[in-house]
C-alpha cells in the first residue's frame, strides 16, 4: 500500500489552487435546486486506509449525488445480478458523446455504450427495479457512503418534472426492446437515486471503499467483492467524466465519477477522495473538483500510469 505524508497541507494548497478557476464554471440550470447552488463553494475530503480523514473547504455542504448514483447502481447490480446479466444489456465502451445524447441510441444498436451515460444507467436501474426494492439499494448506498443517507424529496420532485430527455431515452429504448415494460417505474427509481443527499465526506468514503478493494475503510467488512471494484474502477477511468474522460485520464490519471450536483468521487494510491464544487465546465464536470484532483494527483504521485 502506497504511503502518503503531509496530506493535510497538500489538500489545503490544492483547494487554494483550484479556487482560482471557479469563475470559469457555471452551476447547472437543469433544475432549480441545482441552479440555486453557490458557485464559490469548494470542498474536498481525503480518506486514508483505516479511515483517517482530512477535510478542507466546504466539505460539509450537502448536495444531490446525481450521476455519482451510477457508481452505486452499477456496483449493486454487479454484486446482486452478476457480470453477464448486466453487460448483456449495457456495454462498457466510451461513447465520446455527452451523457444525455440520444443520437447513438437510434443509430448504434440496442445496447447503450456504458453504464455511466444516462441511457446506460437507466438500463442498469431497470434490471434492479425488476428485482430489488429501492430502500434496499438506498441501504447499500449508505454502507458505501459510510453513513445513513436519504433522498432529497424536493430534488426528486424537480427531477421527475424536468426529466423529459431521460424519459425520451427510456421510451426509445423500450420501443427497441432494450428495456422492460415498466418504464415509469424505472425512471422513478433512477430519479430518486440521483436525488440522494450527501456531502464530500460521504463521497470520500465511497472512494475509500473503491480504493480498498470493496471493503469498509473503518472495519474491513466487505461491501462488494473485489472483482466488482475492478470492473467499476475500469469503467470510471474510461467513462466516468462524461465526454471529458480521456482528457481527465491523461492529465489526472485517476478513476473518477462526476455528477452535475458538483460532486466527484475518485480514488488512487489507497486514498478515497470526495470533492464538491457546483461550478461546472461545459461538459458537466466540476471545475474546482477537477483542478483539486489534478493538484492532489501531482503532489501525491497518484496518477495511475506513473
Amino acid at each position: 500500500m502506497q504511503m502518503h505524508t503531509n496530506i493535510a497541507p497538500i489538500l489545503e494548497s490544492s483547494l487554494a489552487y483550484a479556487g482560482g478557476f471557479l469563475n470559469t464554471g457555471r452551476v447547472s440550470q437543469y433544475i432549480s435546486n441545482l441552479a440555486a447552488a453557490n458557485p464559490a463553494h469548494l470542498g474536498c475530503v481525503v480518506m486514508e486506509p483505516g479511515g483517517v480523514t482530512h477535510k478542507a473547504g466546504d466539505w460539509d455542504v450537502h448536495f444531490s449525488i446525481q450521476s455519482i448514483s451510477k457508481v452505486i447502481s452499477l456496483m449493486y447490480a454487479l454484486k446482486t445480478l452478476g457480470h453477464e446479466v448486466v453487460f448483456d444489456k449495457v456495454g462498457m465502451e466510451p461513447s465520446g458523446d455527452p451523457y444525455n445524447c440520444l443520437i447513438k441510441l437510434e443509430t448504434a444498436g440496442e445496447k447503450p455504450f456504458n453504464p455511466f451515460i444516462n441511457a446506460g444507467a437507466i438500463t442498469v436501474i431497470s434490471l434492479l427495479a425488476e428485482n430489488t426494492p429501492f430502500d434496499e439499494v438506498l441501504d447499500f448506498a449508505g454502507r458505501a457512503f459510510g453513513a445513513s443517507v436519504g433522498v432529497d424529496e424536493d430534488v426528486f420532485a424537480q427531477e421527475t418534472h424536468a426529466g423529459t430527455r431521460n424519459r425520451s431515452m427510456a421510451y426509445l429504448m423500450a420501443s427497441k426492446g432494450a428495456l422492460g415494460e415498466n418504464v415509469e417505474t424505472y425512471l422513478s427509481f433512477y430519479f430518486r437515486l440521483c436525488a440522494v443527499s450527501v456531502n464530500a465526506a460521504h463521497v470520500a468514503h465511497l472512494g475509500a471503499v473503491l480504493a480498498s478493494g470493496g471493503k469498509c475503510p473503518h472495519t474491513g467488512q466487505e461491501i462488494v467483492p473485489q472483482w466488482v471494484v475492478r470492473t467499476t474502477k475500469a469503467i470510471m477511468l474510461t467513462c466516468g467524466m462524461y465526454d471529458g474522460s480521456g482528457d481527465f485520464a491523461v492529465n489526472v490519471g485517476l478513476p473518477a465519477k462526476s455528477g452535475i450536483g458538483g460532486g466527484i468521487v475518485s480514488c488512487g494510491g489507497g486514498l478515497g477522495i470526495g470533492t464538491f464544487g457546483p461550478a461546472l465546465d461545459a461538459k458537466g464536470n466540476s471545475v474546482g473538483g477537477i483542478k483539486t484532483l489534478w493538484h492532489l494527483s501531482e503532489k501525491l504521485g497518484l496518477h495511475t500510469f506513473v
